[in-house]
Formats: structure tokens, sequence, C-alpha cells
């Protein structure tokens, strides 16, 4: 199996001014392409060839772990974004959300925060386990909660090429701003799919 780099739903200049056509074009289009170029060259003649992206994460360590899981959470994050996003979730996570967390207020700025406090690179999840119980978890580097049995359901990418070219050393805004282009209908599905 060969993964290819998908095109995006949206143009590269959609989500301006909460990310740029330049950090697209960098993060997405040559950060993400690189991941999976390396994630292809690592598995040609390995058992993991085969192997759906979900498998070789929870499976694998090093280099492999590295590249998977980056190419993985990359594409998470990105398909997570609408030009026509932002709002807040409604139904079942909505209910979820203010059950766990007080309210929808309460949970941005706990999530906000678990990203601007994570030292050094990594990412910030909203994830769900098999009860539904929701759970806001930091991850550095690659790290990505498939491999502690969560189903990730949102993520905000605090690596620095992330948001530099934009917010320069402002991750709290970058992080904020983020808020304006979720499509919180991707999210909600997410949230009803069986775990992965």
């Amino acid at each position: 199996m060969k993964y290819e780099l998908p095109p995006l739903p949206y143009s590269s200049d959609a989500l301006e001014p909460v990310i740029s056509q330049d950090t697209i074009n960098y993060h997405y289009g040559k950060h993400e392409k690189t991941y999976i170029d390396n994630l292809n060259n690592l598995i040609q003649g390995t058992k993991y060839e085969e192997m759906p992206l979900e498998d070789i994460i929870k499976s694998s360590e090093g280099a492999l772990f590295n590249n998977a899981a980056q190419a993985w959470n990359h594409l998470f994050y990105f398909f997570s974004f609408s030009p026509n996003g932002g709002g807040v979730p409604t139904g079942g996570l909505m209910a979820a959300i203010n059950n766990q967390f007080g309210s929808f207020e309460e949970f941005q700025i706990a999530f906000e925060q678990a990203g601007v406090k994570l030292f050094g690179s990594g990412w910030v999840w909203l994830s769900k386990d098999g009860d539904g119980q929701l759970f806001i978890t930091q991850a550095s580097n690659a790290a990505n909660p498939l491999t502690q049995g969560l189903t990730p359901l949102l993520c905000f990418d605090v690596w620095e090429h992330a948001y530099y070219l934009d917010y320069q050393n402002r991750r709290a805004d970058a992080l904020h701003n983020l808020w304006k282009i979720i499509d919180w209908e991707i999210v909600a599905q997410r949230y009803q799919e069986e775990a992965l």
C-alpha cells in the first residue's frame, strides 16, 4: 500500500486570516508530504506495508511510529477545519462537553490552556473512551491517543511550524483563533462513531 497526500476540502487560502495560505502550503504541502513520503519508505517490504495507518501507529515505535503518527495527526488536524466553521457543537457532543467541563466556554479554556502549557512540540487532544467519556490530553512530539485506547475527536497542533509564520511566538493567540474554523459537524460525527 502506498499512502498519498489527499487534497484538502478547501482552497489553500480559505482559512485566512486564522491560518494563512503560506502556512497551509508549508505545513500541509511540505511538512505533511514529508511525513507521508518517509512513512512509505519505512514500510516498504515490511509487515507494515499493508496495514491501516491506525494499526501501524498502535504497533510501531521509533522513526516508523513518528512518521506514521505525524502523517495521521496532520490529516486529522487539517480535515477538522472549514472556512464555514466555528460556532459551537450540538447534540450528544455538546451534552457530553457540558456534563464533563461545566460549559463549552470552560472546555475551550481548559483545551487552550493544555496547549499553551505543553512544553516544546506536540499536540493537545480531545478524545473519548469506550463509554463516551471525554478527555483532554497533552501529547509530546508525535504522540497520539490511539496508543492509549482512546478515540480522538479534535486536536490542536502546537508544534511551532504550525503557527510561527502567522503568529510568531504567540501560541496562545494561534490556538484561540482555531475555534473560528473548527467544523463541529465532523467532530460530532467522530464522537458518534465506534472506537478506532
